[in-house]
Parts: structure tokens; sequence; C-alpha cells
């Protein structure tokens, strides 16, 4: 094996990361409750061909497989999501056995592989009770996550080490309650914003009540953050660009690591404001253990502060997002210097490509490895500049449920067949392998 030219910290982690409604199926069965994503794929109009996470992988009946290909990989570790109705049915109340047993096993056949698991315990798929009781926007889905939260660290926490309150807050509020792009659908901007705060005090609380059981995991919260950048530099661009990160990435970064929300897009807000109680903004700011960072393009503005998109003469992958690994450098180099961090974790960085099974039983995705090789190169030059980044996971394990897109977007580094659900290791998830091996990248 040579030798590779861009080599790796000891102890960096290198991961594949998944979500429970996205691979898991069985949306009905062994008594999980309905989800908010459920009702969603079920009413027309909503998902992209008309298609419905009801099997997607096949991952609830499969995952020994899919255990065993994550070691053909060599992963280190492997974060997914709990699926929050297959524990509480109903949002809290009643606990199902049989979801706590698909989770003990697959958290059991992981260590006896060697892979870390890594729980997101919110990817989006809130229960339908709770939503009926006014979901996100409502304070006490804050404490029902909290308790749920409690659970969960109950039952494995003598195992996992590694959690994250939710995954990307910004979807979770801002996506789906004010664009209406995601589940429940909903276009208020005062809900979205309101949502927003109660994602966040769901993070602070579920942080102390985990902490109170097990004071040995490590606790953090995954982000989408973009980096900003105009075709210009002028103060007119600079303050465009300090506008939007406020707007959106500092609504989230501020209150977690400054107990405060910034103050330019409070100002903006103003006439629909989240109600916070005394005490919030110091809940939301729990110490964090590490901090999780998705990462899949940068946001490019013209001169006219207009947001490029597709950006002209530029590789864009099939979601029309620009393929450009210097932004996750510069977003890395940002948040260093603006805020007071915790170690980082990028924990989805990837690349939909339109993949085809050939007919020699392979999947060549050329793309997908220059994109991810420009993307873990910009990486190591972020390390190089003393950002504390710990690992690297790899979005996705699988080709799966790509939400309001249904199944016309595949991410994964592994092929999947969705009518047989035949597994194929891509191109790209043979070199990734190779990279995990090295801990590094050969020319």
């Amino acid at each position: 094996m040579s030798t590779p030219t861009l080599s790796f910290p000891n102890h960096f982690v290198w991961g594949a990361s998944t979500a429970a409604y996205q691979i898991e199926g069985a949306w009905n069965e062994d008594g999980r409750g309905e989800s908010i994503w459920d009702r969603f794929c079920h009413t027309p109009g909503k998902i992209e061909n008309g298609d419905t996470g009801d099997v997607a992988c096949d991952h609830y009946h499969r995952w020994p497989e899919d255990v065993a290909l994550m070691k053909r990989l060599g992963l280190q570790a492997y974060r997914f999501s709990i699926a929050w109705p297959r524990i509480y049915p109903q949002g809290r109340g009643t606990l199902n056995q049989a979801g706590i047993d698909f989770y003990s096993r697959l958290v059991d056949a992981l260590l006896a592989a060697g892979i870390e698991p890594t729980i997101t315990l919110y990817h989006w798929d809130l229960p339908q009770a709770l939503a009926e009781a006014g979901g996100w926007p409502v304070r006490d889905t804050a404490y029902a996550f909290a308790d749920y939260a409690e659970t969960m660290v109950k039952l494995l926490g003598d195992r996992v080490q590694n959690w994250s309150t939710f995954n990307e807050p910004w979807c979770v509020s801002f996506l789906s309650y004010q664009l209406g792009a995601h589940a429940p659908g909903l276009c208020d901007e005062k809900l979205a914003v309101q949502a927003a705060h109660h994602t966040l005090l769901a993070h602070g609380l579920a942080l102390q009540a985990m902490r109170a059981i097990n004071t040995g995991i490590k606790a953090g919260i995954v982000l989408n953050l973009w980096s900003l950048e105009s075709v210009e530099d002028t103060p007119a661009s600079r303050a465009l660009l300090e506008r939007v990160w406020q707007r959106d990435q500092g609504w989230f970064l501020d209150p977690l690591l400054h107990a405060e929300y910034p103050l330019l897009a409070w100002q903006e807000r103003e006439p629909v404001a989240p109600q916070l109680q005394a005490g919030d903004l110091k809940l939301i700011a729990q110490p964090l253990d590490w901090l999780g960072i998705n990462n899949y393009n940068r946001q490019l503005f013209d001169n006219q502060g207009q947001r490029l998109r597709p950006v002209p003469g530029a590789e864009h992958t099939e979601m029309t997002w620009e393929v450009y690994g210097p932004g996750l450098r510069h977003l890395l180099t940002t948040l260093h210097q603006r805020y007071p961090l915790p170690p980082l974790y990028i924990i989805e960085n990837g690349a939909a490509f339109q993949d085809q099974l050939t007919p020699d039983g392979c999947v060549h995705d050329p793309r997908r490895i220059n994109y991810l090789r420009e993307y873990i190169t910009a990486l190591r030059e972020a390390l190089e500049e003393g950002v504390d980044v710990r690992g690297y996971f790899v979005w996705s394990l699988l080709d799966n449920f790509e939400w309001a897109f249904g199944y016309s977007k595949r991410f994964g580094v592994i092929y999947v067949d969705y009518p047989t659900q035949r597994r194929v290791i891509k191109d790209s998830g043979h070199w990734y392998a190779q990279v995990i091996a090295q801990n590094g990248i050969a020319e």
C-alpha cells in the first residue's frame, strides 16, 4: 500500500452516516408509531414520484448485512439516528420494547465489528401524535424530547459514548415550518422561529437529562453550515454576508456558543421573534463535548447580492450544489475565528450523482471520488490552520430515501438496487476504504 501524500493525525476517526427514516423501512412494524414523515409521504404531491420511506433500504431487516458491509469498508465509526416513534409510538408514555431491542442489537453488532456507534436522537421523524399536539412550535415538545433522550441514554449509554441531540435544526424549523419543503410542510415564519427556539431548548434540556444519567457520555449537536462568499469584496458585500450568516447560521451557533441570539438577525425577525422564558438561553448554552458539521457546498453571491445557483462554469451535483472543496476550509477557519469551539466532527459530506449499475456488476462514480478527494483535502488544510477537527463521516453509507426527492437522488458509497435490495459497493466506496486504511489520501 502506498504512503499517503496527505495524511491525517493519529486517532482521526473515519465513518459514514445514515438516518432512520431514510434507510429503515418497516414503518408500521413491531409497534412503531406514525411519524410526521410517514404522514407527509402519504400525502399526495409532497414527494417526487410519490415515493415513501415505507421500505427504503429495508435496513430494519437487513442490518446484519449492512454492518458486514461497514466492516468491509473499514469504518471506524457509524453515525445513525434513532426513530423516536419506534421507541415511544406516541412520543411519550409507553415504551416499545421491540424498538429498543432493534437498536440494542445494532449497537452490539457494531461494537463486535470494531465500529464505534454514534447516535443522533432526532433526524426529523417527530412522532405524529406530538405533531398533532402542536409539534416544535409548542414548548411541551422540548420536554417530551428531553424525556426521550434520557430514556435512550439509560438504555444504551452503557455501550454508546457519542451522542448528538439534533441533526440540522435549521431544517427542523425553517425548512419544515416556513418553507414547507419538509414535514410537516407548513409555511409560517412565526411558527418556524418558535420551532427553532424550542429545538435549541430541547437540546439544552436533553443534555442536562442525559448527563444526569451518565457523566461518561460525549454529547453534542449537528448543524448544517455553509461558507458564505461573494464575487466581490466591498463594504456592501461584507455587510450582506454578515446578515446572511447571522440569519441562517448564527441563529443556532450564537445561542449554543454565546448564550444569545445574533443582534442583526434578531432585529430582522423582531416581528416574529420567539417567546423566551427566563433562563432559556443559559439552558441552551450547555457545554458541548463536540459540535457536528454537515457541509456539502458553499453559498456564492453576485455583485447584486443574489445567490448564484447554479454557479456558472462550475461542477455541480444532482442537487444543483456547486462542487467547491475550498468552501469547507473557509467555513472551518471562519468558525475557528468567530467562536469558542469544542472539538469538531464533519458528520455529513457527500454528493448525489446519477449512478448506474453496469453489466460488470460495478458502479463507476469518478465524479463522487473527485468530490470527496477535494473536500477531504480542504479538511486537511483546515487542520493545518489549527482547526480542531477529530473525524469525518461520509454521507451516505447507502443510497436511500432522499426526503422530498424520494429515490431520485443517490448519495451512497454503496449502491442500493431498490427492487431487489441488492447492495453493491461503488468505486467511491472502495476509494474511501483506501483512505481509511491509509489514514489519508494517496495520489
